[in-house]
């Protein structure tokens, strides 16, 4: 990389890692202590809660992404960072469940990933773009892997309503990043290109990528409603989930250095049909681990979750590298709006859909939904060929 390369990767990385930490902070958690709140008996409800963020999220991704590639890239960060600082003080204010929903609901109207993730395009090159978007999931995953740590003992001290008050402060240091740390946004990205998003969404590839992240969300969420209790069932206490979690996703960035060997060689195609591979494997296993009815010890745990963040932070760094190389400058920003709409409804389907199954079903039940889902998204991928034309050549092609 370049130096400017570098400096936009690391200051778009720390925007990434600031807003993620706030969201991480509450997520180890929020199924246990959202029960303490007026409402929070009802499973469904807290399931909602937990994944409304990812609903208002994905019906503001598109636009938000649109309209970084028509006004600017800068400015509709900075928007959408003020939006998710408002949810975030809202859920901190919050006395029962639905005013906890309603804070969760406007944190995911602030939907930046899109216009982050272009403007990371828009500054890198395609050699080294997969490296960049790398360095935005190594820093998702550092500080998910330290909310892990810090969640539980901060709970502790603060509860749910001060976790959701420092998100709100971590969000206003986005901002300050975004305007006096990130270098300017290219002069023919600062506005005035519209999105023909009919390319976009007739693109076979793109739309593999779309319904791969969606799947990849929706099994995440849904599993970690489950996972906490299946921990507990091992006989970790909550407030020491980190030592499970922790050396399960820093042994998995160890791995992540093979990714760019195997993409250099030619492999990246394998690298991808083998995480999603990974995924599968581990929703299988934890179904298995459901359906014995025994509980699973720690080891066995911290095994699966170490494979299931190998798979998992190999396809958050080459997917939307790959969704950036196929759209041109000018639809950057909706065709990566696209993918986050996805994402985000991923993030939804899987907290409703957790939710539901543990009130209306079993865990057992869970871990067969999301073990279909990540079979069915293995075989959808198949034909997906990484290095195939881009929109604009599909829809000169088509013409």
């Amino acid at each position: 990389m370049s130096p400017a390369e570098r400096r936009s990767s690391f200051s778009l990385a720390l925007i990434f890692a600031l807003r993620m930490l706030g969201l991480f902070l509450v997520l180890p958690v929020f199924a246990l202590e959202a029960h303490k709140y007026p409402g929070g008996d009802d499973p469904a409800l807290v399931g909602l809660a937990m994944g409304v963020y990812g609903l208002t999220q994905a019906l503001c991704q598109l636009p938000l992404g649109m309209a970084s590639d028509r006004f600017g890239r800068k400015k509709v960060i900075v928007l959408g960072l003020l939006v998710f600082a408002a949810g975030s003080l809202v859920a901190g204010l919050a006395g029962n469940l639905h005013t906890l929903l309603l804070g969760r609901a406007l944190q995911g109207a602030g939907a930046v990933s899109a216009a982050v993730t272009a403007l990371l395009a828009d500054q890198t090159r395609d050699e080294v773009r997969t490296k960049a978007m790398a360095l935005v999931g190594a820093s998702i995953g550092l500080m998910f892997a330290l909310a892990l740590v810090l969640s539980p003992l901060l709970v502790v001290h603060i509860g749910l309503s001060g976790l959701f008050l420092m998100t709100c402060g971590l969000a206003l240091g986005g901002i300050v990043v975004v305007l006096w740390v990130v270098p300017p946004e290219p002069l023919e990205h600062r506005g005035g290109a519209r999105g023909g998003l009919r390319d976009v969404f007739r693109h076979a590839d793109l739309v593999r990528l779309n319904a791969g992240v969606f799947v990849l969300h929706t099994v995440q969420m849904s599993m970690w409603v489950a996972v906490p209790a299946m921990l507990v069932a091992a006989g970790l206490p909550k407030a020491a989930h980190w030592q499970v979690y922790l050396p399960a996703v820093l042994l998995s960035f160890v791995l992540m250095g093979g990714l760019f060997a195997l993409e250099r060689r030619g492999y990246l195609r394998g690298a991808l049909l083998g995480s999603i591979a990974l995924v599968a494997l581990v929703q299988i296993a934890l179904g298995l681990v459901a359906t014995s009815g025994h509980a699973p010890t720690l080891w066995l745990m911290g095994v699966l979750l170490f494979v299931f963040f190998c798979g998992f932070n190999a396809l958050e760094a080459t997917q939307p590298s790959l969704v950036s190389r196929m759209a041109p400058a000018s639809l950057r920003g909706a065709a990566l709006g696209s993918y986050n709409t996805l994402q985000s409804l991923g993030l939804f389907a899987g907290g409703a859909l957790g939710g539901a199954l543990i009130r209306w079903g079993s865990v057992t039940d869970l871990f067969i939904a999301t073990s279909a889902l990540a079979l069915l998204w293995l075989v959808l991928t198949w034909p997906l060929q990484p290095l195939g034309r881009s929109v604009a050549g599909a829809g000169a092609a088509q013409k």
